[in-house]
């Protein structure tokens, strides 16, 4: 028997929101990969799907640079010299603050709650400056994934294309989960962007925006078990009639 037509129609809604709300509600940052290799055009496809994201008159103001083998090796160990060099805070700054100068309630609570989750999974303790400086340098062995995407800005764009390019990363990170691979978006990058503006030879009207680690997420590693919380909607939502 064939089914009414607002019928088929309702089902293929629900379960293409299911598929929707499954892939926005398992991306998670991963912090632990497996080296199995990321087809180019996974890739490819996911930046395709990404590219929709809306933009301010369709400006459409991203840029990427996805380093994959001997290039992301090279950057990797580049990365790992510059973040242990005796003088790093000197030589490198971010080029932006990402975070604020200064902390307050509820922001910092969170920020120290997901710390000491993260840190007690890996039983780091509380004072273990070379391990949690070892932890940190994970970000530049793009925690072992085979993908690493830079994302990059003009110069002469204002905040309302930042504002758009956060949606355009929320894209990938969604698309990315619709074919079962995990992200990790990193600002960690952000204070050697010099160095990487000379690795991926960044022409000097763009800024590094934050870089991103892609592939397929060890589940056999401990870090990954670490699960953000969320404040309710009634706690950040006011609903006027």
């Amino acid at each position: 028997m064939t089914r009414p037509a607002n019928e088929t129609t309702t089902q293929a809604a629900k379960q293409t929101t299911r598929q929707v709300d499954a892939a926005l509600m398992t991306r998670r940052s991963v912090r632990a990969f497996l080296a199995t290799p990321v087809p180019r055009a996974d890739v490819e496809a996911i930046l395709e799907v990404a590219s929709r994201a809306p933009s301010g008159t369709n400006i459409q103001p991203w840029k990427v640079y996805v380093v994959t083998g001997e290039s992301l090796a090279r950057l990797s160990r580049a990365l790992l010299a510059a973040y242990d060099h005796p003088q790093r805070d000197a030589l490198y700054r971010e080029e932006y603050p990402y975070y604020p100068r200064e902390w307050v309630s509820p922001y910092i609570d969170r920020r120290r709650k997901i710390g000491w989750d993260l840190y007690g999974l890996l039983g780091i303790e509380k004072g273990d400056k070379a391990r949690m400086h070892e932890q940190h340098a994970q970000n530049y062995r793009f925690f072992g994934a085979p993908v690493g995407l830079f994302f990059t800005i003009d110069r002469v764009l204002e905040r309302g294309s930042w504002l758009d390019y956060g949606m355009f990363l929320q894209a990938i990170m969604t698309a990315a989960r619709g074919r079962g691979l995990d992200t990790c978006p990193q600002a960690a990058f952000t204070q050697f962007h010099q160095l990487i503006a000379a690795q991926l030879d960044l022409p000097p009207g763009e800024q590094l925006v934050c870089g991103m680690s892609l592939g397929f997420a060890d589940e056999s590693a401990p870090v990954n078990a670490l699960r953000t919380e969320r404040e309710p909607v009634e706690r950040f939502a006011r609903f006027l009639d």
